[in-house]
């Protein structure tokens, strides 16, 4: 049976060398060498005008085996931390793809900008928002490109979403009701750093509650939070009875499990706008519901998916009026040929190569860090707290 996936690669592939200029290749190192490097790598693989000359990780011997893996050969893996790679300026590296969990984004990323690397962040952007701060001090000293792993936001549906909102069809934007999750969907399968508050410091706020709210908050241009009344429970990565984890894991993982498995907020945005906000890995329902937008001239509906896959869950509709009376118009999905990590990676090496901006800026991203800092922060204080963003 034909493999799919190569199809498309090789597809994506031929349709990149028409249109990007090979002769000078991007060198680029891989920090981090778990699950999520494995989709960086393939990405980078298709790209005609990259070379991968490094990799390192925290295990001993993890990066050798894992461009073992993908059959890449001649990449240096003899460094026991990011700083080690970052400081061997044999490699000339142009920019590296920082792939670590979440606790050590801001250190990696720091470093790599101090060194005068253009740097992909793999989502969330950090774990406090005072991390998120000290990374664009320090991309702004580099003036090198740093940009975030949001790719869903590159999907053809996700922009129509922006679309119609300025097309001023829903009128002014005063709530929104966003979110997602799983009923069973703790994320164990690869080990325990999503789950270690040591490793990840966030739960599912940071693994897809930044994606929801990036979703909407990026259509309606990214306003400023200003308040968030936020709620976060553990009832069910506790639990050591949990159905998700692997029979022989229970125990193990219900006691590790140091973060967020539910969150929800209420947020109040510049422009007299209303955030209805909940996500969850594990729950007793199949979806805590729809994406909703409502404006004084329409409301939008984004159908939910089973679990966050980076579009829409089925065709939108707007509940508008015409000529007098209530309608609905549906939006048909588009669908797309490119793979939306491939466009990740696309779009920030020719930010890199073009010096063009940064395809999902740290200026947006750092809005959707303070909702999720404010979250944390009033979750722990049981009040509603104020979003104050330092100067950077």
């Amino acid at each position: 049976m034909a493999d799919k996936s190569m199809e498309g690669l090789n597809t994506f592939t031929a349709e990149v060398e028409k249109k990007v200029d090979s002769g000078r290749k991007l060198r680029v190192a891989i920090i981090g060498c778990g699950w999520i490097a494995d989709s960086h790598i393939r990405s980078y693989l298709a790209q005609p005008d990259v070379e991968i000359v490094a990799g390192a990780d925290l295990i001993p011997g993890k990066a050798a085996k894992f461009f073992e893996k993908h059959g890449v050969e001649g990449v240096k893996t003899d460094y026991a931390n990011d700083e080690e790679l970052i400081a061997d300026k044999s490699l000339e590296l142009d920019a590296v793809s920082v792939c670590t969990y979440n606790r050590q984004h801001a250190p990696v990323a720091i470093h790599a900008l101090n060194a005068g690397l253009n740097v992909l962040l793999e989502k969330p952007f950090t774990v406090t928002l005072d991390e998120a701060v000290e990374v664009m001090r320090a991309e702004k000293k580099s003036g090198k490109v740093l940009s975030i792993g949001f790719q869903p936001r590159l999907d053809a549906n996700m922009k129509m979403i922006g679309k119609i909102v300025r097309s001023g069809e829903l009128g002014k934007i005063y709530y929104i009701q966003t979110g997602g999750g799983r009923r069973r969907g703790i994320p164990t399968p690869f080990g325990t750093t999503f789950i270690e508050d040591k490793t990840a410091g966030l739960g599912a706020l940071a693994d897809i509650g930044c994606y929801s709210l990036d979703m909407v908050l990026n259509a309606i241009g990214y306003p400023k939070p200003l308040t968030v009344s936020g709620y976060k429970s553990a009832y069910f990565g506790t639990d050591p009875n949990y159905c998700g984890y692997r029979a022989d894991k229970r125990a193990e993982y219900a006691s590790k499990f140091g973060v967020d498995d539910f969150a929800a907020a209420f947020i109040r945005l510049e422009g007299d706008i209303i955030l209805d906000f909940r996500i969850s890995w594990a729950m007793n329902m199949d979806t805590p519901g729809d994406t909703i937008i409502l404006g004084t001239k329409g409301g939008l509906r984004i159908p939910s998916t089973e679990c966050w896959n980076g579009s829409v869950g089925g065709p939108m509709k707007i509940y508008h009026e015409v000529a007098g009376s209530q309608v609905e118009t549906e939006i048909p999905i588009i669908k797309m040929k490119e793979g939306l990590f491939d466009l990740k990676i696309r779009s920030f090496l020719d930010a890199v190569k073009n010096g063009t901006p940064a395809p999902v800026p740290s200026s947006q991203i750092i809005y959707n860090q303070a909702i999720l800092d404010g979250i944390a922060r009033s979750a722990e204080l049981g009040r509603e707290v104020e979003i104050k963003i330092p100067e950077i």
